[in-house]
């Protein structure tokens, strides 16, 4: 635990000047926070994880093993992270003609309580609603509406979910929590 920062950082990772890294989080082997990132209280970044420069990570988010959270990703409290899940930060990658800087990068959310499955791949510019669940190996192309399941390669809605993460049946009751939902104009909210 480094005593003046609170929070633990495993001494095979290297944590950059100009980072802010909340109370309680803790980074594991090998990996590296880059200059100007954000990460919230009580997060834990898992083995072999890159989180890029200018990267806004908030609460309770878990990065697990070999993800890189690139510039131009928000990840919003609570967010799951699956082990070896892919962000990206620009449409048109090229070696040859490199397109380095943020004004490239286009920008990515992942918002509050949403679930990222492993080896799931999202294209940057898109938004992923609250909640959301996205199944292992799924390819994300566009946005995701809040409490989607999303499964496939490009990803496609094939149920809703609760916040809890309990499939939704048509009565909209979560059968684990018992949280109430209404869905009106393909638009999902919670009850009351």
């Amino acid at each position: 635990m480094n005593k003046e920062e609170n929070y633990f950082l495993h001494e095979s990772s290297y944590v950059d000047e100009n980072v802010k890294v909340g109370k309680g989080t803790k980074i594991w082997h090998f990996s590296h926070i880059q200059s100007g990132s954000v990460i919230g209280r009580n997060c834990s970044i898992g083995q072999n994880v890159n989180i890029g420069n200018n990267v806004i990570i908030g609460n309770f988010v878990k990065i697990q093993n070999n993800v890189s959270v690139y510039e131009g990703v928000e990840l919003e409290d609570n967010v799951f992270c699956g082990p070896s899940m892919v962000f990206t930060n620009v449409m048109e990658p090229r070696s040859k003609y490199p397109q380095g800087g943020s004004e490239h990068y286009l920008r990515t959310l992942v918002k509050e309580g949403a679930s990222i499955g492993a080896n799931a791949t999202i294209v940057c510019g898109n938004t992923i609603g609250k909640h959301a669940f996205i199944g292992a190996g799924s390819t994300v192309i566009k946005d995701v509406p809040n409490y989607a399941m999303m499964v496939g390669n490009p990803a496609r809605q094939i149920a809703w979910v609760c916040e809890c993460g309990q499939k939704l049946d048509n009565t909209f009751i979560c059968k684990r929590c018992r949280l109430e939902y209404t869905l009106i104009k393909q638009v999902l909210e919670i009850k009351g």
